[in-house]
């Protein structure tokens, strides 16, 4: 399964009535989130199906195809259901402040031709030329962004195959005034796209213009996951093992601020996981903990401590003499903890 946007070319009469389907869903959403979240307190539950079909025939009342009422109740079954598992927070009402911008097509939808995609209720909709993978499109997601109208078309095909250029195997320690540290002492500058960018963002947040806001924040997390993309392909190709360093990214932001969320991490290895799956390689991720500390020569945590020790980025082995750059010996540590992760893994399954 695999996926591809269209940048949609769509007429007034289109836009105007999927901004009426928005507002409309909008209020199915809430009434979905309200009623699972009452009907539980009074130990009342439904099946998937069953809540599907809560408003049957309701399609037709409030001109909205009935596919994409089901569809909305659907994903307010699963986000509480994502809640009640611990999974995810408990969802949010829909509102000024937290707008509904997507609409679900859960049915599946015809091959496009012609730069044409015949969308459910509004007919047949132009869009900027592209091509597509063959494959059938199991469904569709009309997405509103600030850059334009997009449909997201899920196709159950396969992924281009990733080139393998190598069979290295490296431990990745994440940073953020280097975006990467590898073991194999490779540093990867961090791009900074916040940075480049926020000059103008503060003066369009300044300005109020929310447009102009948006479509900056927008441009900035395409080229954050563009540079992501790139990335985990590159260590894909070359490393048939690669170890990543699982940290808590929350809580260093909460001390760090937007340096961390800018970084992309999550995103990567995110990436990277699905990518080594679809590719044949190993992708594991093991704990942060003691991996500054600990001497990748001898073993002992004789390395900085604390968020004091962080200004340290070279230091001694007071056991052995080694004398180890921070983000490299944390880098080496990763990979030998991961390499051990490895071979229980195979041991398991073997």
């Amino acid at each position: 399964m695999i996926q591809r946007q269209l940048k949609l070319k769509l007429t007034k009469n289109q836009e105007s009535k999927l901004l009426e389907w928005l507002n409309i869903l909008t209020g199915a959403w809430n009434f979905a989130i309200k009623k699972i979240e009452h009907d539980a307190k009074d130990d009342i539950y439904y099946t998937p199906k069953g809540f599907q079909n809560i408003l049957a025939d309701h399609g037709k009342k409030i001109g909205v195809p009935s596919h994409v009422l089901q569809g909305i109740l659907s994903q307010a079954y699963t986000a509480w259901q994502r809640c009640f598992k611990k999974i995810a927070k408990k969802p949010r009402l829909k509102g000024h402040r937290n707008k509904l911008n997507s609409i679900l097509f859960p049915d599946p939808i015809r091959t496009p031709r012609d730069n044409r995609v015949s969308v459910p209720g509004t007919g047949k909709v132009r869009y900027h030329k592209q091509c597509l993978p063959e494959g059938k499109i199991k469904c569709g997601r009309i997405i509103r962004k600030a850059s334009g109208w997009y449909l997201c078309l899920f196709i159950d095909a396969a992924p281009n195959e990733i080139p393998i250029t190598g069979d290295g195997q490296i431990g990745i320690d994440p940073g953020f005034k280097s975006l990467l540290t590898l073991s194999s002492g490779e540093k990867i500058e961090h791009p900074r796209e916040l940075e480049q960018a926020a000059k103008r963002l503060t003066q369009a947040q300044r300005g109020k213009r929310k447009k102009l806001t948006a479509r900056i924040q927008e441009r900035i997390a395409n080229r954050r996951k563009d540079r992501n993309h790139k990335l985990s392909r590159r260590l894909v190709s070359k490393n048939s093992l690669i170890v990543f360093s699982a940290d808590q990214h929350k809580n260093i932001a909460k001390k760090f601020g937007k340096s961390v969320n800018s970084s992309g991490h999550y995103q990567l290895r995110q990436m990277l996981s699905y990518k080594c799956i679809a590719s044949g390689r190993e992708y594991v991720e093991v704990d942060s903990r003691f991996t500054t500390q600990t001497c990748s020569v001898c073993g002992e945590r004789t390395g900085p401590k604390g968020w004091n020790g962080l200004s340290v980025r070279t230091w001694e082995c007071t056991a052995c003499g080694a004398v180890l750059d921070r983000d490299q010996n944390a880098a080496q540590v990763i990979l030998k903890s991961g390499l051990g992760s490895s071979h229980e893994r195979k041991a398991a399954n073997g």
